[in-house]
């Protein structure tokens, strides 16, 4: 029990995306204090914790539908104009954690085919490289995801900001109103992601080392 109280609150996001041939799979799920809360599999994403109410929640859910079908025809387009005949896969492992002491700790982890690809330094709101080889393509990325931000900025105060926020919130347990008013947050850190994957789509154009 002593162990328990020390266990920081925690929000955690899973993004997957697998290309193939042209083709775009996505899948994920994200998770408040060890609950699951939304749940990403193909173009669908559901909210499993009733964090919105119905109205707005069916806006989000075609926000994210309209990113996705968007997503899938940069992909096409891109493999038109350069045929990969290999699946590319790119994870996405974001979130924070808030401890008993009010200190937070957010974080930002790209793999690309199982091998750590990036991490975002949220102090500073820049990307490192952490591929091991075809320092092309890494540093590629890298560049493309400075320049923006989306990317940058705008995630820095998601990880910091609304995302230890939403903890905060759930540490304070103010109530069904509380919960209400940090939805569209929750939700904003979802559709920011999906942003950020949109700008890691220039991976794909680096397919044998070539930018």
């Amino acid at each position: 029990c002593l162990a328990s109280l020390a266990a920081p609150l925690t929000f955690t996001m899973l993004q997957r995306t697998r290309v193939s041939k042209g083709s775009s799979i996505f899948w994920g799920n994200a998770s408040l204090d060890g609950r699951l809360s939304h749940l990403l599999e193909g173009l669908n994403v559901t909210q499993v914790l009733p964090l919105e109410p119905p109205d707005a929640w069916a806006k989000r859910q075609q926000d994210v539908t309209t990113y996705l079908l968007y997503f899938g025809q940069l992909v096409k387009l891109f493999n038109k104009e350069r045929p990969m005949n290999y699946t590319q896969s790119l994870c996405c492992h974001l979130g924070c954690q808030l401890f008993p002491n009010g200190t937070a700790h957010s974080f930002y982890e790209v793999t690309l085919n199982g091998t750590a690809f990036l991490t975002f330094h949220v102090p500073n709101a820049t990307w490192e490289r952490r591929w091991p080889g075809r320092d092309a393509v890494a540093a590629f990325a890298e560049s493309e995801l400075m320049k923006y931000p989306k990317t940058t900025q705008d995630l820095q105060h998601f990880l910091n900001t609304t995302c230890v926020g939403i903890l905060q919130a759930q540490s304070a347990r103010t109530g069904k109103q509380s919960s209400r008013s940090h939805a569209p947050l929750v939700l904003g850190l979802i559709l920011g992601t999906f942003a950020l994957l949109g700008m890691a789509v220039g991976i794909f154009l680096c397919t044998g080392g070539r930018c």
